[in-house]
């Protein structure tokens, strides 16, 4: 089964630290875009268990990622499918994952009421440096753009200090991180 621990540290910013940032560390001059669109039962099975169920574009690739709590981060269980099985999903709420639905199952939620709620578009500005990956993401969705700043570390120490040497150094207020379901759900 295709499983990863996600360690990440996440705020939203202000659009002008987010060009300070941008303009002041190593990220590229043009970004990336990927898509996630996300799923959902009518009784917000997956919310309830602090779960996530999403299939991410990227070029011309189609990922099916559950994402759930774990001790040590996130538990991302994850399925390759091809654009028609994509395009199954999307349009007649038909949507084939092997692993995630192990999971799912695990659970207790029920497959055939999961159904396709919508999609957050992200331009996402990246670099990778001594085993961390710096994230820049301005997200567009429900006619609401916000601004991201992420660190994903092998580790919640390394991962942390550096964190907070990047909210010093570019004094962010720091908030509670909100996810980008979350943020997509509270905009419905």
């Amino acid at each position: 089964m295709e499983q990863e621990i996600e360690i990440e540290f996440k705020v939203l910013l202000p659009k002008d630290k987010f060009n300070q940032i941008l303009n002041t560390l190593n990220f590229p001059a043009k970004p990336f875009t990927q898509i996630n669109y996300y799923f959902e039962t009518p009784d917000l099975q997956l919310k309830k268990h602090h779960a996530a169920l999403r299939i991410r574009k990227k070029n011309s690739n189609y990922i099916v990622t559950l994402k759930e709590p774990h001790s040590q981060g996130i538990l991302e269980t994850h399925d390759r499918i091809s654009e028609t099985a994509f395009n199954n999903a999307i349009n007649h709420n038909h949507l084939v994952a092997p692993n995630c639905f192990k999971q799912l199952d695990k659970m207790n939620i029920k497959i055939d009421e999961i159904t396709y709620i919508g999609s957050l578009k992200t331009e996402r500005y990246e670099y990778t440096d001594s085993h961390l990956i710096y994230v820049l993401d301005k997200s567009f969705y429900n006619q609401k753009i916000d601004y991201e700043l992420e660190i994903e570390a092998p580790s919640r120490s390394i991962g942390l200090d550096k964190f907070n040497e990047l909210i010093a150094r570019f004094n962010i207020k720091e908030l509670p991180p909100i996810t980008k379901i979350e943020r997509f759900f509270n905009s419905l």
